[in-house]
């Protein structure tokens, strides 16, 4: 594996975070052992999530208050390095999987690399009616990307991955909210371009709640799958 003194300067980590203030600060001085260059696109926090990323050296952005995929939409233009991370700002990522999700972009078997939560383990997706919803509602889609592509996913909606940052930027996103997560891997294999998995663990929230009124946005995933399908 490249060593992380190579990898540093051609990666970029942007962490979408909208009130993160007990969690941000430990994902950024995590993903400093493997990057120096941090983006943090903040959805105009009401606590310290903004001061936190710059007392650590982190560049922070704003969006326009639309959801994720607003947020990983605006990083656009401020990212400039070869390969850019997208890592969650709540803690459920390990920044020590950085490495693995790189890996198979330097060694030129994919342009994009998703963190596979149905590969690495979820302290998430079991418990509860929703818990349950939402692995059904992933693994359909998951089934209806693989029907489409011939490829062989084992999940479509997981935020920490690694993509070319030219690939990223020729994909031509719109989607506002997390939907987003689906929308790149679909694009990404609708262009043509490799598409790979690696094991990560989901680790529960260590703090605050999730901004996904999954009730609310349900019909949001079918419909965009279809969309671009």
């Amino acid at each position: 594996m490249q060593k992380e003194k190579e990898i540093n300067n051609i990666l970029t980590v942007a962490i979408p975070a909208l009130n993160e203030e007990a969690t941000v600060g430990n994902v950024i001085t995590g993903c400093r052992n493997y990057c120096d260059d941090i983006l943090v696109i903040d959805g105009h926090s009401r606590d310290k999530t903004v001061a936190i990323a710059h007392t650590l050296g982190a560049r922070a952005i704003f969006d326009h208050r639309k959801g994720k995929g607003d947020a990983i939409r605006s990083a656009i233009p401020h990212i400039h390095r070869e390969i850019t991370v997208f890592i969650d700002a709540d803690g459920s990522h390990d920044p020590d999987d950085i490495p693995k999700l790189v890996q198979p972009i330097l060694e030129n078997r994919a342009d994009h690399v998703s963190g596979s939560r149905l590969m690495g383990g979820s302290s998430e997706l079991h418990g509860g009616f929703d818990e349950c919803f939402r692995l059904m509602g992933s693994s359909f889609i998951t089934a209806c990307i693989n029907h489409r592509f011939g490829t062989r996913l084992s999940e479509s909606q997981n935020g920490f991955r690694a993509i070319k940052t030219d690939v990223f930027k020729s994909l031509g996103l719109k989607e506002d909210i997390t939907t987003i997560e689906q929308e790149m891997i679909i694009k990404t294999l609708k262009k043509g371009y490799r598409m790979a998995e690696v094991p990560s663990h989901e680790y529960k929230r260590k703090s605050g709640y999730s901004k996904i009124h999954l009730k609310k946005v349900a019909f949001r995933y079918v419909y965009s799958m279809i969309k671009y399908l």
